[in-house]
């Protein structure tokens, strides 16, 4: 069920998944996230990965774009050249699990559009962005560039066919480690559904290469409740093996294990650092992307040492990276 709690500006999900236009799609996901957030330009992903940034003591007020204040509000102060074009790679899981769905469309639908809304706002950015699709395997590569035509190449990628039976994080993620040897800004986009252990490894290899890891979950609302109102014949995606369930018999181990889980996979991400954040399908994306970037921006301030800044800037939003 959806959060009855989510404004009703945010972009609703049935109408957004029926525009078949994947570009199309993003680009409305940007400009609802703009409307949500009250601000006029979308510069919201990152400090660092924006044309603007907010106003703090010790910038030279003559820096103030005083035309976006007179919009937003909101004191703000152009970048240098030299503060832009930073590299992301957006690592999209495409396995068979991700085809889940209780909803109108699938976990792999909201991720892939998930990845072209933050592709669309990248580029706008003049950032290099690059793309690696997986399941049981690396699919596709593209290297991280700004460039023309290049959303066009990284969209071309989320639109093909899935092929893999079985998630594998692992070893594409080791790969991901030693395919790009520049720092960068990895965000990993997948279900997790797998041994919290098989993610240990290869997640400290990306730290330890000075990466920014950011992990988005992307999850079924019945994967998070296990609602099902009378019995049930349960389909394994990635083996096709089907078994018939009671739900009023597990649905109570079914959410003990998922919490266990979910507590396993916090406990392997936090002490290297990385964000993590759990994208629910039925959820508007610009919602979530709202509230990701909140808590980004309050995790930013926490380890700056100045904690004052996320109440005083609370739409500010701020996802840092490792310069070029």
């Amino acid at each position: 069920m959806t959060d009855s709690r989510i404004p009703s500006s945010w972009v609703d999900m049935g109408t957004l998944m029926a525009i078949q236009d994947l570009q199309w799609r993003a680009k409305t996901v940007v400009d609802g996230l703009n409307t949500g957030m009250h601000r006029s330009p979308l510069h919201g992903f990152s400090v660092e990965f924006s044309e603007y940034r907010p106003f703090s003591e010790g910038d030279d007020p003559r820096s103030i774009d005083w035309k976006l204040f007179a919009r937003s509000d909101r004191y703000y102060i152009k970048k240098f050249e030299d503060e832009t074009n930073r590299r992301c790679y957006l690592v999209v899981d495409q396995s068979k699990s991700m085809e889940y769905r209780s909803i109108a469309y699938s976990k792999l639908d909201y991720a892939r559009t998930l990845a072209a809304t933050l592709a669309y706002h990248l580029i706008q950015q003049r950032d290099a962005v690059g793309m690696v699709t997986f399941d049981s395997e690396i699919a596709d590569v593209q290297t991280a560039r700004f460039r023309t035509g290049q959303l066009k190449r990284l969209l071309s990628l989320l639109e093909r066919t899935p092929s893999g039976d079985r998630t594998d994080l692992r070893g594409p993620l080791c790969q991901v480690a030693e395919l790009v040897r520049q720092r960068s800004l990895m965000i990993v986009i997948s279900d997790f559904l797998v041994s919290t252990e098989e993610l240990r490894v290869p997640l400290g290899y990306l730290a330890a290469r000075k990466h920014e890891v950011v992990l988005l979950r992307v999850l079924d609302p019945n994967e998070i409740e296990f609602n099902a109102a009378r019995p049930v014949m349960i389909r394994d995606m990635e083996s096709g093996g089907e078994k018939f369930v009671d739900p009023r018999s597990v649905a109570d181990s079914y959410r003990r294990k998922f919490n266990e889980h979910e507590s396993s996979l916090r406990g392997v991400v936090e002490p290297l650092g990385i964000a993590y954040h759990v994208m629910r399908t039925d959820s508007p994306l610009d919602a979530s992307l709202v509230e990701f970037l909140g808590n980004r921006d309050r995790t930013a301030a926490v380890r700056s040492g100045n904690p004052s800044r996320s109440s005083k800037n609370e739409t500010n939003t701020t996802m840092e990276t490792a310069s070029p």
